[in-house]
């Protein structure tokens, strides 16, 4: 029966991503009657599991941290497409999209998906234990990454607005990109021991032995669908995204809650990643995601949009309101605290996730 099984996953996990390519082609710009929302939605959610899937093949062939590295830095890139390409679409209304879906994507890894894998892996091994040298190296540089260019735009005084001038947006992408380059350095080559999962006794975890790592050409093929599906995760993402400005624009609610409903799909394969490595008490792997990810959207994002503004006529606003930069604070506060001690019980889940709800309702209630 197991046999038989592997064989029907296989094929729903291929068939799916290029299902959903063909739907992207289909669909793309163009006004989607509700019927048809409802299968994109469909297909949308089954392109998540496969590309799940397909990460899950290419870590277990690559080992890690290089494993998280691939889906944190798929998703990151296809992301910054997606941005860009609304900017160039939407005008001046599109000022803020990079700054709020950057915030978002750093809110959601941060809180979300933190607080979901301490809270999972502590409930079901009593604490979540992690390595603080890698998982603090990480957090130090997603909130340099993240007061760089998100904090500090509201305080310069050159450009009128919470916006950089040209030089200052330069200094910013350039920063961005050689902190993510030496992290990732950092993080694969000098120091890839701190990235590795640790045993209850603090034991690096190199090797899994649980099931035998799949051949390199099963990873080239799981690879380019990972990268097939995650095209269409983005890209049904920003096809239905109209329905959900409607019902946004329906229910009242502020038009900010639309780019956190666009990164919590785009995001959703990583959250199911890193809660299946913290069922299996593998919570540096869950943290690996969470923060590259994190780290990623803005180290590859803020030069995507600072490249893409040469020839953008409108505005850049990349500043924080100051709620979003005292829950940002409170954010990099309450993790160091997290990160120090290298383990976890359900409490810092809970705070992490209490963090996100907020942030959650404010953007519903600003």
């Amino acid at each position: 029966m197991t046999a038989r099984r592997r064989p029907l996953a296989a094929q729903w996990t291929t068939l799916v991503p290029l299902l959903a390519a063909v739907l992207l082609v289909f669909t793309w710009g163009r006004d989607l009657p509700a019927a048809v929302v409802a299968v994109v939605t469909l297909v949308l959610a089954g392109a998540v599991l496969a590309a799940v899937h397909h990460a899950e093949v290419v870590a277990h062939r690559v080992g890690e941290p290089f494993g998280s590295l691939v889906l944190a830095v798929a998703v990151t890139i296809i992301e910054v497409a997606l941005i860009v390409t609304l900017m160039i679409d939407g005008g001046d209304k599109s000022a803020t999209l990079a700054r709020d879906t950057v915030f978002a994507a750093v809110m959601i890894t941060c809180n979300g998906i933190v607080g979901l894998s301490l809270l999972v892996a502590s409930l079901r091994h009593r604490t979540a234990v992690f390595n603080p040298e890698g998982t603090g190296a990480a957090l130090a540089t997603v909130a340099t990454l993240a007061t760089l260019s998100l904090v500090l735009p509201t305080f310069t005084t050159t450009k009128p607005g919470p916006e950089f001038s040209t030089v200052q947006l330069t200094f910013a992408a350039l920063s961005s990109l050689a902190l993510y380059g030496l992290f990732v350095a950092t993080q694969t080559v000098r120091h890839r021991d701190y990235f590795l999962p640790i045993t209850r006794h603090g034991e690096v975890i190199t090797a899994e032995e649980h099931a035998e790592a799949p051949t390199a050409r099963t990873a080239l093929i799981s690879l380019g669908l990972l990268g097939l599906a995650l095209v269409g995760v983005v890209g049904l993402a920003k096809g239905v995204s109209p329905t959900i400005e409607s019902g946004v624009e329906a229910a009242g609610l502020h038009q900010a809650v639309v780019g956190v409903v666009i990164a919590l799909l785009v995001l959703l394969p990583e959250t199911i990643a890193a809660l299946r490595s913290a069922r299996r008490d593998r919570v540096q792997t869950s943290l690996n995601l969470a923060l590259g990810s994190a780290m990623a959207s803005i180290g590859l994002t803020i030069p995507a949009v600072a490249l893409a503004s040469l020839w953008l006529s409108g505005p850049l606003v990349l500043g924080l309101s100051a709620t979003h930069m005292v829950l940002l604070a409170l954010t990099v506060v309450v993790a160091s605290l997290t990160v120090v001690p290298g383990r976890a019980t359900p409490l810092q889940g809970g705070v992490h996730l209490v963090l996100f709800a907020a942030y959650l309702e404010l953007a519903i209630n600003p």
